[in-house]
Order: C-alpha cells, then structure tokens, then sequence
C-alpha cells in the first residue's frame, strides 16, 4: 500500500491535470507536489520522445535497471513500453540470460549497454573499459543520454519502493511470462 494517496484528476489543480493523462498510480502519487511531477515528467518525457539514442536499447537499459533492482513496476511496465518501441521477447530472454552471466543472442552493443547499466546500478559507474567500448558505437549525444536514463531510472525506482507504489493490475500479468526472482 503506498505511503501518500493516489489522487484524482479532481483532486488537483486545473493545471495539474494534464500529468494524469498516464493513468498510473506513479503518477497519481507524484501529484501530490505537482511542480515536483512536472519536472520528473518533462524529463520522462524528453527520455521517451525526443532522445536520439535507439528507442529499443534505451528500454532495454531501463528493463535492466528494473530488473536488476527487482522493480515489479518499473520493470513490468517497461515491458510493455518496450515492446512499442522494438523490444522483443528474445531480448528480455536475452537480457535475463545476461544478468545470470549466461549467453543470449543480443547483439554485442545491446550486451555491452546491458553491462553498463548493470555497472551504474551495482557499482555506482560504468567501468572505463564498458564505457569506451560503447563509446565506439555512440555519439557524445547519444552516450550523455544513455547515462542520464539509466541514472534516471536507478533513481524512479528508489522512488518506487520507497513510496510503495503498488502495482497495477493490468501489469501483474508480465510477472508470468517473466518472473523476477525474489519478487512475489
């Protein structure tokens, strides 16, 4: 059960409710500072629709932070929001067997952004080495992006667990396909 309430377009001001038009409980709870809202949604949103990094490696990057951090929602609703932008099942398949040190068919800069993030999530930074080698592939652009968004989720779900924000219904099913171990 979450820490603060969930609030309804009712609830706040005129002006506020353009943030619920993503009817989740995420941003239902993030309402209750509507400035504070704003901001984590303009910077949401610029990650989502005006990043120039690749769209599928973007969200593989945020399902590895979900994962990893054992994030039932974030990882759970970044399921479905990757599969809009190119995510397949054999790449959750492949980013699972990545996280266990297993093989998977993902391509070399798919795995090596998988390893970044696992990097920022578990030691804080990308090691020299994992950043130079996707460097390679990125422009500056791209790799100031990349960073920004795996360090924008690692913070979302610190977000998440600390306000309990529970899950939604229509979410839950993902847990099925792909369990994450530790998760109930």
């Amino acid at each position: 059960m979450a820490r603060l309430p969930y609030l309804e377009a009712d609830q706040v001001a005129p002006e506020y409710r353009d943030m619920l038009k993503r009817n989740t409980n995420l941003h239902k709870l993030l309402v209750n500072s509507p400035d504070m809202a704003r901001a984590f949604n303009g910077i949401g949103g610029y990650i989502r629709f005006k990043s120039k990094l690749d769209p599928r490696l973007r969200e593989l990057a945020i399902l590895q932070v979900g994962w990893l951090e054992k994030s039932e929602y974030e990882f759970t609703h970044h399921v479905k929001i990757g599969k809009e932008f190119g995510v397949t099942d054999e790449d959750i398949e492949g980013l699972i067997a990545e996280t266990d040190g297993e093989p998977s068919k993902l391509e070399p800069l798919a795995k090596t952004i998988l390893r970044g993030a696992r990097e920022m999530v578990r030691e804080l930074a990308m090691s020299e080495a994992t950043f130079a080698e996707i460097k390679r592939e990125l422009s500056d652009e791209h790799m100031t992006d990349l960073v920004l968004t795996i360090a924008f989720y690692c913070a979302v779900v610190r977000v998440l667990a600390t306000m309990q924000i529970d899950n939604e219904p229509a979410y839950k099913e993902v847990l099925q396909q792909y369990p994450i171990p530790g998760v109930k």
